[in-house]
């Protein structure tokens, strides 16, 4: 017990309470539009703690939200002999990326997760769909694989390029779903394993991750119940447009 709550003590009570109400937000955001987790946890902990600290806390609660996305849909069979190429340079990019730049590089990495913030947002809002061949699919899918992998590494964010690729390939929306769950599953592994390589994952790391399981899914939960009754499409302009400002905010300031 001493382990699971050792963070928070060091922490404090006011940024205690900001790690909770944080990770019931991004579940709710999650349980609405299917995705946005880790983003919005990296973001808003990363305006009072270092990137690293606030990847470490979402390991758990976004691998089981995850793995639970997942498991849902009955295609995995498929989205794995379609998808594997990203997936295996997702893998290998996180950890390349973690030896060569990591996520412990200081006011770098905090206006590195702004842009990336920023990016994704501004592509929320603004990107159109595109649609890709299955000629373009075989060398761009390892590409982004490749490119969402080391900017995982140096944000702990992973959105990007993966969701825009993903939503090229023309899935209908269960198969979307669980490819989403597919990629951040993969990420949010080979990102623990990058932060355990880097020294930011021990045992008082996992246990206060272990800790906002609860919050996460409570948030989820909330989130899947707000979206039979709030337009979608709504609550997904808005929650890019809160990422944008966030994002802008962690880019300029750091």
């Amino acid at each position: 017990m001493t382990t699971l709550l050792g963070f928070y003590q060091g922490i404090g009570p006011a940024l205690s309470l900001l790690v909770i109400v944080t990770f019931m937000l991004a579940g709710a955001v999650k349980g609405v539009i299917g995705l946005g987790l880790p983003t919005i946890a990296m973001g808003l902990l990363g305006l009072a703690m270092s990137p690293a600290q606030a990847a470490a806390l979402l390991i758990v609660p976004s691998t089981l939200t995850n793995l639970w996305q997942l498991a849902a849909g009955g295609h995995l069979r498929a989205l794995l002999k379609r998808l594997w190429p990203m997936q295996v340079m997702i893998f290998i990019g996180t950890l390349l990326g973690s030896v060569w730049l990591g996520i412990n590089s200081g006011e770098l990495a905090a206006h590195a997760l702004g842009a990336a913030l920023l990016v994704y947002a501004l592509y929320g809002l603004l990107g159109r769909g595109l649609s890709l061949a299955a000629a373009q699919e075989r060398w761009l899918g390892p590409v982004c694989g490749l490119i969402t992998g080391v900017v995982t590494a140096c944000t702990g964010v992973f959105v990007i390029p993966a969701v825009p690729y993903l939503q090229s390939l023309g899935l209908n929306r269960d198969e979307m779903v669980q490819a989403l769950g597919l990629s951040f599953t993969v990420s949010t592994l080979a990102l623990a394993i990058g932060l355990a390589g880097q020294g930011a994952l021990g045992a008082q790391a996992l246990g206060a991750s272990l800790l906002v399981l609860a919050p996460a899914l409570l948030g989820m939960f909330c989130g899947q119940w707000l979206r039979q009754r709030i337009s979608a499409a709504v609550f997904k302009r808005c929650f890019f447009i809160g990422l944008a400002l966030l994002g802008a905010h962690l880019l300029i300031n750091g």
